[in-house]
């Protein structure tokens, strides 16, 4: 009933997954052909599939295009009504002038004058300046919707034609007496620049420049396995290349092609599926697991189908190790190399050189793999970055002069690539600790830092409770041994462990571990002394509550007795009053009951160990009655029964623990003393 309430979620999330990365794969069709300039043809004959032009490059287009864009001329227009209202003012203003001194020759003069100006054409000092640094020579000067071809070097500004009409003047006309006739009141530009007839000109231009040059017939030669591709064929299998992506964009096979990325990605996820259901159940099971493998096989994704489609920056310097990095953190290395192979075949379908792009993301994955295959130390992290940038630099090296078998040719910026990589993986360490804060996981790094003796919470607790202290560390190699033995989280078990019994700080010498004399519990009730040994349940989550322990720590401190009752107590009072009804919720502990191999036999661990110190006899068989005895009665009492333990675990745990207590409490020799 479990395996069919989970599975169908999860196998919702893998097709929304396959969907969602199908729906933003590029669009254009893939070539199914790699060929390189300059490299032979790797590929049986080709020939023509129908007739296409050969197509310029870019650069060829922009250069003839820059070419007409220089040779071309903007075009102006005239306003030939400016020029004749401008000499009709200056006629009327005749009649007010000072004909005592303006003669009429002067005023003749400059009739002349602004006619011949206005002819040439004034501009606005700003236009004429454009067209000079544009190194403009000519212009077309539209009149009446006819273009006449106009010198720049011809055309005025108001200035420049004040100054020709005074430094031009006949010898017999005095200019000062010239410049009294203010005849900067009569100019004003009569020429001015006509955009839009300009842009559509040169954009007819532009558009007149050929894209192509020169046509491939249909069924016509173009290369053959080993021949070397030159300059030509090059140029034409990039057309061919450009008219079948062309062909294949088109409205009417973009459903067929959604239809083809959905069914190959969901193939491959499929694959990652089959994996978790065969090997990795626990993660398969688990929405919050499947939630975050799902997230980083995603994300992944479409980071390189944003990088692809807009062509920001090498796809090299997206840092896809850092995603086995992350799972090998939370779980184990073959789920951190299968999901990384599963997230490069799906960019292998989008990247220019998949073949590269292969063996470079495959060979880095692998290197995570050895590089974490024991994580313990953050240090770990930075040093796995370092052999990732050593692994790309010598793979793409070696491919290079593979592929080239020229070290000329070798592109040194992928270095630059790889080394941006390599910063980028540096920020796993923080990568690691946001998602242990967003989806509750504990790195067996943080385990390890916690379990340090020298933390400042264990270090309290073996300072305050001593005898606590040192249960806690025998209680962490008995269920640390036992997790081994039973493919459980050995480390999750050893820093449970340490910490399980912190709730001891508050009241510690009410626990027989910390009392040298003493007994506070002789003077209690029965009922007091099990509600202060039961406390120290509650007081251990909220002590690790404020001290922000990971949540797998805290299941340890409130599963460790389950719901099982404090025995001591709870036999005492039963035995001193046999006939009255008992309310045996004084003496349960809260649970919840454990729920997982690891707080299972960390139950297990607790109570043997305690139960072990009150043997006056470690022999064999004390040790192993003992064992037995108390685990098989927390199996009748049923607090074992929500963890996935089986019998051959369960067994595997008590053999263990028998041989660890035989160790733990073996008999030493005494030493023979010196005979004088």
């Amino acid at each position: 009933m479990k395996l069919k309430y989970y599975t169908i979620p999860t196998a919702v999330f893998f097709v929304i997954t396959a969907a969602l990365i199908a729906y933003f794969f590029p669009r254009e069709g893939k070539f199914r052909y790699q060929f390189y300039e300059g490299k032979p043809w790797r590929y049986g004959l080709l020939t023509a599939p129908g007739d296409f032009p050969i197509y310029k490059t870019d650069e060829q287009i922009k250069a003839e295009r820059d070419s007409v864009l220089n040779s071309f001329e903007p075009y102006f227009r005239l306003n030939k009504e400016i020029g004749i209202a401008e000499v009709d003012k200056l006629r009327e203003a005749y009649a007010t002038l000072d004909h005592q001194h303006i003669t009429p020759p002067y005023m003749q003069y400059i009739d002349r004058s602004l006619v011949q100006l206005y002819k040439s054409g004034i501009v606005s000092y700003q236009e004429l300046e454009d067209l000079k640094k544009e190194n403009r020579e000519r212009i077309n000067v539209l009149e009446n919707n006819v273009a006449k071809t106009h010198y720049v070097s011809d055309l005025f500004t108001v200035r420049t034609a004040y100054e020709f009409i005074l430094n031009n003047a006949p010898p017999h006309l005095d200019k000062d007496l010239l410049r009294t006739c203010n005849v900067n009141n009569f100019l004003t530009e009569n020429i001015s620049y006509d955009k839009d007839m300009s842009d559509k000109v040169a954009e007819n231009l532009l558009n007149s420049v050929p894209i192509a040059n020169g046509m491939v017939q249909a069924g016509e030669r173009i290369v053959d396995r080993g021949e070397i591709v030159d300059n030509r064929t090059y140029n034409i299998l990039r057309s061919l290349k450009i008219v079948h992506e062309a062909k294949t964009g088109g409205n009417q096979r973009q459903g067929l092609m959604i239809g083809g990325q959905f069914v190959l990605v969901f193939g491959i996820i499929f694959c990652f599926w089959l994996y978790l259901w065969s090997f990795r159940s626990r993660i398969l099971y688990s929405r919050k697991n499947t939630s975050f493998m799902l997230l980083c096989i995603s994300v992944s994704c479409l980071l390189t189908e944003v990088c692809i489609r807009y062509n920001l920056f090498n796809v090299y310097i997206l840092p896809y190790a850092i995603i086995p990095i992350v799972v090998r953190t939370f779980f184990d290395s073959r789920t951190a190399l299968f999901a990384h192979l599963i997230i490069v075949l799906i960019c292998s379908l989008m990247v220019p050189y998949p073949h590269e792009f292969l063996i470079l993301q495959i060979i880095a994955g692998m290197v995570v793999t050895f590089s974490l295959k024991d994580l313990s130390e953050r240090s770990q992290l930075i040093r796995c970055a370092f052999f990732l940038y050593l692994s790309y630099t010598l793979s793409y090296t070696g491919m290079a002069i593979y592929m080239e078998a020229d070290i000329s040719k070798i592109n040194w910026l992928m270095l630059l690539y790889f080394g941006i990589n390599f910063i980028l993986l540096m920020f796993a360490y923080i990568l690691v600790y946001m998602l242990e804060k967003v989806f509750g996981y504990v790195s067996s790094i943080t385990l390890v830092e916690l379990s340090n003796i020298n933390n400042p919470l264990l270090k309290s607790l073996s300072e305050v409770a001593p005898g606590t202290f040192q249960h806690s560390l025998q209680v962490s190699t008995l269920a640390s041994d036992a997790a081994v033995k039973i493919g459980a989280n050995a480390q999750l078990v050893r820093t449970g462990a340490m910490y399980h019994d912190i709730g001891k700080m508050a009241n510690p010498a009410f626990f027989t571990e910390n009392q040298t004399s003493v007994n506070p519990h002789d003077q209690l009730p029965y009922e007091q002394s099990a509600r202060i040994i039961i406390g120290h349940v509650t007081e251990g989550v909220k002590t690790a509550e404020k001290a922000s322990l990971p949540q797998a720590i805290i299941d340890f401190i409130r599963t460790h007795h389950g719901r099982g009752k404090a025995k001591y107590f709870y036999t005492m009072y039963r035995n001193k009053y046999p006939g009255k009804e008992i309310d045996e919720t004084l003496f349960t502990y809260p649970g919840p009951n454990p729920f997982s191999k690891e707080t299972g036999v960390l139950m297990m661990a607790d109570s043997v160990e305690a139960a072990s110190r009150s043997l006056k006899e470690h022999t064999e068989e004390k040790i192993t009655e003992l064992v037995n005895r108390i685990i098989d009665g927390q199996q009748a009492d049923g607090l074992l029964k929500n963890t996935p333990l089986t019998f051959r675990d369960v067994e595997l745990v008590k053999n263990t623990f028998i041989e660890k207590l035989k160790i733990m409490y073996h008999t030493r020799i005494s030493y023979p003393e010196m005979k004088k």
